[in-house]
C-alpha cells in the first residue's frame, strides 16, 4: 500500500473530494472535515488526523459511513478508520510544549479551569450563545470572528469566555490562549504610556496570541489611546485569522464612547445575547451547583428548587447566594437532612427578598457595583482609580437623587467622606449628564434596575 507523504496525500485529496460531493453541508465540510489528512496506513488499519476532539465526535457520530465509502471506492479496501487529534500525532513526535506568549506581558492573566463546557448549564436563554462558543472554541478563526456576547451581570459570559479557553488548552496545546480584562488592557497600555513598555513589544505581543478572549469590552469607552492600541491588536489577530471573542454588558451598536471603526468591527462576527435563564434552566443550575458541592440532589424536594428558581432565578450569582444561604442555614441554624418547601422559605423568605428590593443607599450601592463588576466596598472604600470613581460617583449622585439623602449620611455611607466632597461628586455628575450621552444612558440602566 502507499507509504510515502506525498502518495498517501494525494489518495487523501481524492477521498476528500468524494466526501465533498456527497456531504451537502458545506460549513460542516470546511469546519470539520476538510484539513483532516492521513497519518499512516498500517494493514487494513487506516489513520486520519482530524482538526479537534469536536470535529472527530462530528464525523463519527454523522459522517462515518460517508467516509468508509468514500474511502473504499478510493482505494478499493475495506480499511478500518481510525480518528486521531493532529496533537496526539504532535505528542508522539515532540514533548508537549506549552508557547507561553514572552515580554511579561499581561503576567497576572489565568483562565480558570472550573468554568468548562460540561458544567455551563445550557437552556433557551443561552443556547445560540454556548453552541457558538462550544463551534469557534473547536475551530478557532474558522468561523464568527470576532464572537461578540452579550448580556446583563451574572449570567454566564465570563464562564463561556473560560470554557473557550479551556478547551483549546485541552484540544490544542500548541495554541496560544489569552484571557484578559478590558481592565488589564488599560492597565498594560498604562504601562507602556508611563515607560515601563517598549510600544512595539506589546505590539509584537500580540502577534504571538492564537485566541484573544477579552472580557467587559464595554470598559473601554472613552479611552481614545487605548482604543488605538487596542484597535491594532483587534486588526493584527483578524488578519492573521486569529480567533476573538468579547463580552459585554450590551450589544456594539450601544457601545457609547467607542470609535466608530471598533463599533464596525465588533459587529462584523456574530453576535450573541444571553437572556434571564426560565425556570427549568434555574432549576438545572440549582442542580449542577448541589452536585458540585458534594450534596445529594435526593436531599431537596422539587418544590423546594422550584422556589429558588422562581424567585431568585434572574441571575445566575443570585440564584447560587440563594441556594448558597439554604445549604448554610440547613447545617448551622436547623439542622436537616431533607430541604422542603417550608424549611427553604424559612432560609431564603420572599420577605427577605422583597427587603432586598426596597430601595435603600445599600442596594444602590450594590445594584451599581454589580453593573461595573466591582464589590460594594470597593464603591465605600479609598481607592481611587478612574473606573471606582466614576461608579463611587454615579452611586452618590443616584443616592442623592433618588433617595434625597443629606449630604452628611452619604458621606458616612461612603467611607466617612466629608459634606463637600459628597456634594462635589453629586455636581460633576450632574454637569456630565448635559452633554454625556453615555452617562445618561448608564444612569437610566442603573435606574432601571433599581425598580
Amino acid at each position: 500500500m502507499t507509504t510515502t507523504i506525498s502518495e498517501l496525500k494525494t489518495l487523501w485529496d481524492r477521498v476528500l473530494v468524494k466526501l465533498q460531493d456527497t456531504i451537502n453541508d458545506q460549513m460542516i465540510f470546511d469546519s470539520f472535515i476538510a484539513d483532516s489528512s492521513i497519518y499512516k496506513i498500517e494493514g487494513n488499519q487506516m489513520t486520519i488526523v482530524v482538526s479537534s476532539d469536536f470535529a472527530r465526535s462530528i464525523i463519527e457520530k454523522n459522517y462515518k459511513p460517508d467516509l468508509l465509502q468514500a474511502v473504499e471506492e478510493v482505494t478499493e479496501t475495506n480499511f478500518l478508520i481510525d480518528l486521531i487529534l493532529k496533537q496526539e500525532v504532535a505528542d508522539q513526535v515532540v514533548p508537549q510544549v506549552h508557547n507561553k506568549p514572552k515580554n511579561n506581558f499581561f503576567e497576572n492573566s489565568e483562565i480558570n479551569p472550573k468554568y468548562t463546557f460540561e458544567n455551563f448549564v445550557v437552556g433557551p436563554s443561552n443556547r445560540e450563545a454556548q453552541q457558538a462558543a462550544l463551534m469557534i472554541a473547536s475551530n478557532p478563526g474558522k468561523f464568527y470572528n470576532p464572537l461578540f456576547i452579550y448580556s446583563n451581570s451574572g449570567l454566564g459570559k465570563t464562564h463561556l469566555l473560560h470554557a473557550i479557553g479551556n478547551y483549546i488548552k485541552n484540544n490544542n496545546h500548541r495554541l496560544n490562549v489569552l484571557y484578559i480584562t478590558t481592565d488589564n488592557f488599560v492597565d498594560e497600555y498604562i504601562k507602556f504610556v508611563k515607560g515601563d513598555r517598549e510600544s512595539d513589544g506589546l505590539k509584537d505581543f500580540f502577534r504571538t496570541v492564537d485566541v484573544l478572549l477579552v472580557d467587559d469590552i464595554q470598559f473601554l469607552a472613552k479611552k481614545d489611546k487605548t482604543q488605538e492600541m487596542f484597535f491594532y491588536a483587534f486588526q493584527t489577530l483578524i488578519n492573521s485569522n486569529k480567533q476573538i471573542v468579547l463580552t459585554s454588558d450590551r450589544q456594539p451598536s450601544d457601545l457609547n464612547g467607542l470609535e466608530e471603526r471598533l463599533v464596525t468591527r465588533f459587529s462584523s462576527g456574530l453576535i450573541s445575547k444571553i437572556m434571564q435563564p426560565d425556570t427549568p434552566t434555574s432549576i438545572a443550575i440549582l442542580k449542577k451547583k448541589i452536585t458540585a458541592n458534594g450534596l445529594e440532589i435526593s436531599r431537596f424536594d422539587d418544590d423546594a428548587l422550584e422556589f429558588l428558581a422562581q424567585n431568585f432565578g434572574n441571575n445566575v450569582r443570585e440564584l447560587e447566594g440563594a441556594l448558597n444561604r439554604l445549604v448554610f442555614y440547613t447545617i448551622n441554624i436547623k439542622q436537616s437532612n431533607h430541604i422542603d418547601l417550608r424549611l427553604t422559605q424559612e432560609s431564603v423568605p420572599t420577605s427577605h427578598k422583597s427587603k432586598e428590593n426596597k430601595l435603600s443607599e445599600s442596594k444602590i450601592i450594590s445594584v451599581v457595583a454589580d453593573y461595573y463588576n466591582l464589590t460594594p466596598s470597593q464603591l465605600t472604600g479609598k481607592i481611587r482609580t478612574s473606573e471606582i470613581s466614576l461608579a463611587r460617583h454615579i452611586a452618590i449622585y443616584l443616592c442623592r437623587e433618588l433617595l434625597d439623602m443629606p449630604f452628611t449620611k452619604i458621606g458616612q455611607t461612603f467611607g466617612g467622606k466629608d459634606h463637600s466632597t459628597i456634594m462635589s461628586a453629586v455636581k460633576k455628575v450632574e454637569k456630565e449628564l448635559k452633554t454625556n450621552e453615555q452617562l445618561k444612558a448608564v444612569i437610566k440602566e442603573l435606574k432601571n434596575r433599581l425598580k
